[in-house]
């Protein structure tokens, strides 16, 4: 396996020079990179921006999902109960264009995004240390509302990278926060779920950019407590040129420990979606055994042409890892998922 630069970005500095291009590729365990939107002059209409959540328990996932893809907008909320299957959704597209709606520069830094279409509302509020969500939409013509808060830890790491594409006016710019304890209910179809933030988790996958039509991309993320103290991975590989820094980080009390490029040891496509799959990282830090135990397939490429289409599987991970100063952390059963996703838009 080809070993990767990690390259660490340390201070706060542009994303993008006078012509859009990435100025230094890298990472940051916090985010020091600056948007600079208005530099994007080429393939404006291009510009993808979204604010990702997942919460879950393990019995429950929700997903909360506003994305702003420049030529249509959408709001889209997720409830699958992943032991019986059953799936309650509800979304809301319309047509849009790149700076139709404001979303912010940094994932955890405060701001309020607010949306309100075709009797759905949604509001997503982050400030220094939470992110509360509320979403009230309809579930075949009954109300479905979510209403969840997030806690961060004091001071609290995460990974943010930045990654150009041969194309120099393409890039992909992203933070994910990990280890979000979360509490909240969500009242759908006449019954009510509620979150204990003892056992239920959130991450954000917060998303940035202009890149090519076609494209192919893994993500495995999960949370828990380990020993009494809070533990994750973000495991992301396949879109564009890692070079610099890959996606690929674990989390323990707060701090973030870089490692080196992770991959599957199959191809679950062809060993079946169900298998185990085994993850192994260049460096020898991170092997874990994701067993599924639900799988979902979501979404359509219409005429090969535009579209998404993902398979995702939530089950159990089990393995091991090593932070950065050594310290092995056994992981046993722990509840996450793992995704293959191909896009077209």
């Amino acid at each position: 396996m080809e070993d990767h630069k990690q390259t660490e970005i340390t201070q706060p500095q542009p994303l993008l020079d006078d012509q859009g291009h990435l100025l230094n590729p890298g990472y940051c365990k916090r985010n020091h990179y600056i948007y600079n939107k208005e530099n994007i002059k080429k393939h404006r209409w291009r510009i993808k921006e979204w604010d990702y959540y997942m919460i879950s328990d393990g019995r429950y996932m929700t997903e909360l999902n506003f994305y702003n893809i420049s030529i249509f907008a959408a709001m889209i909320a997720d409830v699958i109960d992943l032991k019986t299957g059953k799936h309650y959704n509800d979304l809301v597209m319309e047509p849009s264009y790149p700076d139709k709606y404001k979303m912010s520069h940094a994932a955890d830094k405060p701001f309020q995004f607010s949306y309100y279409k075709f009797g759905r509302k949604a509001e997503f509020i982050t400030d220094a240390s939470s992110h509360k969500l509320f979403f009230k939409g309809k579930y075949r013509r009954k109300d479905f509302k979510i209403d969840i808060t997030g806690k961060r830890l004091p001071d609290q790491e995460s990974i943010t990278v930045a990654t150009p594409f041969k194309n120099p006016h393409c890039f992909f710019y992203t933070q994910k926060l990990n280890c979000i304890q979360a509490g909240g209910t969500i009242k759908i179809a006449g019954q009510t779920i509620k979150y204990d933030p003892k056992d239920t988790y959130m991450v954000m996958d917060w998303g940035r950019g202009v890149w090519p039509w076609r494209n192919t991309w893994y993500w495995s993320n999960g949370s828990t407590v380990i020993d009494g103290k809070l533990f994750g991975f973000e495991l992301t590989w396949g879109f564009g040129d890692e070079s610099a820094a890959t996606e690929t980080a674990v989390f323990y009390d707060g701090k973030c420990h870089k490692i080196g490029r992770v991959s599957l040891e199959k191809d679950p496509e062809k060993e079946r979606w169900m298998k185990p799959w085994h993850f192994i990282s260049e460096d020898g830090r991170l092997d874990l055994t994701l067993t599924p135990g639900y799988h979902r397939s979501n979404g359509l490429i219409f005429l090969k042409l535009i579209g998404m289409k993902s398979n995702q599987v939530f089950g159990k991970f089990n393995g091991s890892v090593l932070l950065d100063d050594g310290t092995r952390i056994e992981v046993k059963e722990m509840p996450a998922f793992a995704e293959k996703v191909y896009n077209c838009w």
